[in-house]
């Protein structure tokens, strides 16, 4: 993510801890449950979630992991982060962007929500190979996007939904799980394991 961009950011989450109402909207709070819905596993050993904002969307995939490293390129983004996860330990947030510092390790699930269309072509390309790489075999990529035009997107939610299918099920031969589409947003499910959850859970060959 570019310096402007960044700066831009960082003014935002100084001005206002929640600058686009995660926490009030009704939108931001159903869309939250669509993607927390969309989930083929029930729970997670480690998760990574990057641009994490305020951590709204981190608390409730809290309750569905052992582990989760949120971070996010803004330092006051990563304070108000910090504020709303507090009380959970097995949570840590850190201030890195993307894709430049991508935590090492593996990961069972990593989210990708409303990030992609800031990212330039190269950014968001490396973040796409860094996400592949570090998923685990059977583990779970979710993204999320809105779908109108901003005056500060480099794409569309679209063309990073596109980008997305053609990295991971394309040329890597992932399955895609889920999609959810609506006027207003994408919410996508990749794996490297193509099983519904029915013959996760054994109830079908």
């Amino acid at each position: 993510m570019d310096a402007l961009r960044a700066a831009h950011f960082e003014s935002l989450f100084i001005q206002d801890p929640d600058p686009w109402r995660y926490r009030t909207r009704w939108y931001e709070r159903r869309k939250r449950a669509q993607l927390l819905a969309s989930l083929p596993s029930e729970r997670y050993e480690r998760a990574f979630e990057p641009a994490c904002a305020n951590g709204e969307l981190s608390a409730a995939l809290a309750e569905r992991c052992d582990r989760l490293s949120c971070s996010d390129g803004s330092a006051a983004a990563v304070a108000h982060a910090r504020q709303r996860l507090a009380d959970l330990p097995h949570v840590d947030v850190t201030q890195a962007r993307l894709p430049t510092d991508w935590p090492a390790g593996g990961f069972d699930l990593i989210v990708l929500s409303e990030i992609g269309y800031y990212l330039d072509d190269d950014a968001l390309g490396d973040t796409i190979d860094r996400a592949a790489a570090s998923l685990d075999e059977g583990g779970t990529l979710i993204a999320s996007h809105w779908r109108h035009p901003e005056g500060d997107y480099t794409r569309s939610g679209d063309e990073v939904h596109l980008r997305l299918a053609n990295a991971l099920q394309t040329q890597r031969g992932w399955t895609r799980l889920v999609r959810h589409e609506e006027a207003d947003f994408l919410v996508e499910v990749w794996s490297p394991d193509g099983r519904s959850v029915a013959r996760r859970e054994g109830l079908r060959p």
